[in-house]
């Protein structure tokens, strides 16, 4: 039994990566960046309906924004509601952790035993992916750190006030808070840490040389031309990571919008269910991920 709780273990390894993401994700990528130049990308959904004379009019219209808006600066930094909406989940994860650790007991109960369930239940699916319990301890408490991060920030996103609450500017409304998942600022970070780690637990479980061997390899022309797509998957796993979680909270966003402007009480309720479902399943993909290219990156190649 895990019984140090939260203040434990909490790291990483992967599951399989899916190439049509990727694509998908840089083709919009790349339409976003031809035809919404600037940083902040305003994006407005029109709800269209027939009027008495059969003709289609636009009743009322949304504003959604692909980018982060900015809020205020401190000190010349610009904070923006995703980044204020980050804090927030760091204190909820802060305030959850002390409460849970404060009386530890031998029988649990509680939050206690809530946390320790859901610890326990993420170190098992994790050493079921590495298949060696000394090695999930030494990267469990960074997958776990990315699977609660996420999962709050997923499931925050859901909660009233949030893309409802915010500032007239400019004849829109710039919501105070917003899915820190929502924001490809945050899931680049998140993507980057991933794969730096997972170059990093290669080299410390092959060593460099024969790690790097795995993308340099002039034995053959075959094992050279392996190589260079290896090296090429390494840098597509930033943008699969990435896309993949941000495109999955941003498409709710957008889906519980128009849902809301067409149907605005019963309607968007079995999409709120939708979304809480997707947003563990997006938590989920993303540490199975990194779990099982750890995994790889530590392992071998057997010619």
């Amino acid at each position: 039994m895990v019984h140090a709780g939260i203040s434990a273990r909490m790291n990483t390894d992967r599951i399989i990566n899916n190439l049509h993401v990727f694509f998908l994700s840089f083709i919009f990528y790349l339409f976003i960046q031809e035809y919404c130049p600037s940083s902040r990308i305003p994006t407005k959904i029109y709800i269209v309906n027939l009027n008495r004379s059969g003709k289609l009019c636009i009743i009322s219209f949304m504003h959604v924004s692909v980018a982060a808006e900015q809020l205020f600066s401190v000190f010349g930094i610009p904070v923006s509601n995703t980044m204020l909406t980050a804090w927030m989940v760091i204190l909820l994860l802060s305030i959850s952790s002390y409460f849970a650790t404060r009386h530890m007991q031998k029988i649990p109960s509680g939050i206690q035993n809530f946390f320790e369930w859901a610890i326990e239940s993420l170190l098992g699916l994790v050493e079921g992916f590495m298949g060696d319990r000394k090695q999930t301890l030494k990267i469990f408490p960074l997958a776990a750190t990315f699977f609660f991060f996420i999962l709050a920030s997923n499931w925050m996103g859901l909660l009233p006030g949030f893309g409802s609450i915010g500032i007239h500017e400019e004849g829109k409304l710039v919501p105070l808070f917003r899915s820190a998942t929502a924001d490809l600022n945050t899931t680049l970070a998140f993507a980057m840490i991933s794969v730096i780690i997972i170059q990093i637990s290669g080299v410390m479980a092959l060593g460099f040389f024969k790690y790097g061997k795995k993308f340099i390899n002039f034995s053959s022309p075959i094992n050279f031309f392996v190589g260079l797509l290896e090296l090429i998957s390494e840098f597509a796993k930033i943008i699969s990571f990435s896309f993949r979680l941000f495109g999955s909270v941003f498409a709710g966003e957008v889906l519980l919008t128009v849902i809301t402007g067409l149907v605005p009480y019963l309607a968007p309720l079995p999409f709120l269910g939708l979304e809480l479902f997707i947003g563990g399943i997006q938590a989920l993909v993303f540490v199975l991920l990194t779990i099982v290219f750890i995994k790889i990156a530590t392992t071998e190649m057997v010619h």
